[in-house]
């Protein structure tokens, strides 16, 4: 693994960016299962302090990090009474040297939102194998960021449940466009969310808590939220376009409520190859620590019989335009995805923390699309600063100013 000391034992060191949401807490489940391969060494939190202080407790991590240093320093003295040797730092700076470590080989990049970019940028760029479930890093750069993971020779497995089947349905080598490899279409699976099949009028009344119950993940509240308005279809449609590098108009999106099969890729010969499994996180998150290898991940095996059958139907972009925004926002490159992707964190939050309604999440992100000038994003300052403008124009459009 590039710039990687290795391990006396011979065991992978692993920095998990994330560690006490779900993608990280299975990450570290699965690496549980297999102390013959595998050793944390860092893990990291936004404000956790006392998550992140059990999962100090049960995978001893050479480093901790934490957003504050008022929570660092509690942190510090708690596993300094507990005997415990684990360093602990703070701050964004503290995230990139433990994702740019020379002694880790595996950074699973699970941070949620645009605070995931630098720390996630700092793996590629330091060569690692960089298990990507921070779609936003290329949401926002993903331009900057495949041309990174070119340059430094970094390995990226994909973890979201779709990407990740698409990756297992697509040829070893498939960069260069999708037609040259026979490819004709990519099927980004959706569940549609708790809300499939709700009118417009119905959508109005939903509350947080009614978006947080996804109906079959268990995921955080934005991304949760994310499902329910499909945004997050739309950030994943968009991420598949850089990852496979396809054009917005070879990714379809497919409602499938079963959440059974994760994603497909069609061929110019009439096949159709798809990868099914039961929804659970861990197989995606095996799969990308073990590549080219497969581990057992302690997933349930799928009983098709108990499944009984696979249903199928169209998006319905109307009652969610957040899907047809982030493929318009794709289409125009530069640094739409960017403005789009920070418009609507402050939508989710908004509606999250009861200052906007369901339905008015998309039209927020709409407004601040619109009222932005989309610029080239060959640089990151550039990426950076669209972000943090869109922010601005979403908060004063929601009277936050």
């Amino acid at each position: 693994m590039n710039g990687a000391k290795r391990d006396p034992h011979g065991l992978r060191a692993v920095t998990v960016l994330g560690a006490t949401g779900s993608i990280g807490t299975s990450t570290l489940d699965v690496i549980a299962r297999h102390p013959e391969r595998y050793r944390v060494h860092a893990l990291t939190a936004h404000r956790s302090r006392e998550s992140l202080l059990r999962r100090c407790r049960e995978h001893h991590p050479e480093v901790a990090v934490l957003d504050r240093e008022q929570d660092a320093a509690w942190l510090r003295s708690r596993l300094a009474d507990e005997g415990l040797a684990t360093e602990v730092r703070f701050g964004a700076a503290a995230l990139v040297e433990v994702a740019e470590a020379s002694d880790v080989d595996v950074v699973m990049a699970a941070i949620v939102g645009a605070a995931g970019l630098l720390p996630t940028l700092a793996a590629v760029r330091a060569g690692k194998r960089v298990l990507l479930a921070n779609k936003e890093a290329l949401v926002m750069s993903g331009a900057l960021f495949m041309d990174a993971v070119a340059r430094h020779g970094a390995t990226l497995l994909p973890i979201d449940s779709e990407h990740n089947a698409i990756y297992q349905c697509l040829p070893v080598e498939h960069r260069g466009g999708l037609s040259r490899h026979g490819v004709t279409q990519l099927l980004l699976t959706a569940s549609g969310g708790p809300f499939r099949g709700w009118t417009p009028e119905r959508l109005a009344t939903v509350t947080p808590d009614q978006a947080c119950a996804h109906p079959n993940w268990s995921m955080g509240r934005k991304i949760s939220v994310d499902s329910a308005t499909l945004m997050n279809k739309g950030l994943e449609l968009v991420e598949a376009c850089w990852l496979f590098d396809a054009r917005p108009e070879q990714v379809q999106v497919v409602v499938h409520p079963q959440s059974v099969i994760h994603s497909m890729a069609a061929y110019s010969d009439g096949s159709v190859i798809a990868q099914l499994g039961n929804p659970d996180m861990r197989t995606p998150i095996a799969y990308g620590l073990a590549w080219p290898e497969r581990i057992d991940a302690g997933v349930e095996a799928l009983d098709l019989f108990r499944v009984a059958h696979l249903d199928f139907e169209a998006p319905d972009e109307t009652a969610f335009p957040c899907l047809r925004l982030a493929r318009e926002a794709m289409a125009a490159g530069g640094t739409a995805p960017a403005i789009l992707n920070a418009a609507n964190e402050v939508a989710v939050d908004a509606f999250l923390t009861g200052r906007l309604g369901f339905t008015a999440i998309g039209d927020l992100v709409a407004h601040t699309c619109d009222a932005l000038p989309v610029e080239r994003a060959d640089e990151l300052g550039t990426v950076l600063e669209a972000d943090a403008r869109a922010r601005r124009t979403a908060a004063s459009l929601l009277g936050d100013d």
